[in-house]
C-alpha cells in the first residue's frame, strides 16, 4: 500500500512551532543533480561564526533526511522480520528525532528556512518499501537506506572539516554519529548488498531538481516537529562498526 501524505508527515508530529520566514533564500536544488553548494561563498554572518552557502544546505539536508527516514523508521519497526531491523527501525526513529531537535533549535539563529515535507524522491522511497512485504520489505530498506547513509556521510566529514560556524559543526558531530549507528545497524541485518550499494551510492542517478528539492514552506506554515521517543531504549552514540563480510 503506497503510503498518504498525511502518513509521511502526520505520524511525526509532536506538537507545532510557528515557522518565521527568513531572509536566506531557500536552496534550490538539495539533491543527486547538483553538488553542495559553495563552502566559500558566505551568505550571512552569524555571532557563531560566518554561514556559507554550503553550511545552510547541509542544515537543511539533515532536516530533510529525517522527514523520510524517522516515518520509515516507524514502518520498519513494525513490519520488520526480525529482531534486527525492528532494532535498526528504532535506531532511525531515535537519531531523527534527535537530530531534527538540533535543526530545528540552530536554525533560527542562523536565519535558515527548514523544509516541512522531504524530496519527492524521498517520498518515493518510503512508498517503494512500504509496498513489499517480508523478506523483500526488509532487503528494500536496508539497501536504500544504505545508499543514502553511504552519500551523506563524506558530506557529513567535508562540511566538519570546513565550517567556520560552531552551531554548524555542532550538527555535524552529531549527524556523524548519528549516521555511523545507523549504518552499523543496518549491515547487522545481514542484508546488505555490498556490491550494489558501493555502485549507487558512487555513481547515483541524475534526477530532473524538482524530484530532488524538499519544497519550501509555505508563507505563515508551522513547523513540523518529529516525535521524542524516550521509551525507546537506543543508544546512537560512536557505535563500533561491523566489519563487512569483504573484510573478513
Amino acid at each position: 500500500m503506497r503510503p498518504s501524505r498525511s502518513r509521511i508527515g502526520v505520524v511525526v508530529l509532536f506538537g507545532v512551532m510557528t515557522l518565521t520566514l527568513t531572509a536566506l533564500a531557500f536552496p534550490a536544488v538539495l539533491g543527486l543533480e547538483k553538488a553542495d553548494g559553495g563552502q566559500d561563498r558566505v551568505i550571512a554572518s552569524t555571532k557563531f561564526g560566518p554561514l556559507t552557502e554550503a553550511d545552510r544546505d547541509f542544515v537543511v539536508k539533515v532536516r530533510a533526511a529525517g522527514l523520510w527516514e524517522y516515518p520509515l523508521g516507524e514502518i520498519v519497526r513494525e513490519r520488520g522480520t526480525t529482531k534486527e531491523m525492528k532494532t535498526a527501525g528504532e535506531h532511525l526513529i531515535v537519531g531523527h528525532a534527535g537530530l531534527d531537535a538540533m535543526c530545528r533549535e540552530i536554525s533560527p539563529e542562523l536565519g535558515i528556512t527548514l523544509p516541512n515535507r522531504a524530496s519527492p524522491q524521498q517520498e518515493d522511497f518510503v512508498a517503494t518499501v512500504d509496498a513489499k512485504t517480508g523478506k523483500e520489505f526488509d532487503s528494500s530498506a536496508v539497501n536504500i537506506m544504505r545508499v543514502t547513509h553511504g552519500q551523506i556521510f563524506p558530506a557529513i566529514a567535508k562540511i566538519r572539516a570546513s565550517t567556520k560556524n560552531t552551531l554548524v559543526r555542532q550538527l555535524a558531530d552529531l549527524a556523524n554519529d548519528t549516521v555511523l549507528d545507523h549504518i552499523t545497524v543496518l549491515e547487522k541485518t545481514g542484508m546488505v548488498e555490498y556490491d550494489e550499494v558501493t555502485f549507487k551510492q558512487t555513481g547515483p542517478a541524475k534526477l530532473p531538481r524538482d524530484r530532488v528539492t524538499p519544497p519550501p514552506p509555505g508563507p505563515g506554515e508551522q513547523v513540523l516537529v518529529l516525535k521524542p521517543r524516550p521509551d525507546l531504549n537506543v543508544n546512537t552514540a560512536s557505535p563500533t562498526p561491523t566489519p563487512s563480510p569483504a573484510a573478513n
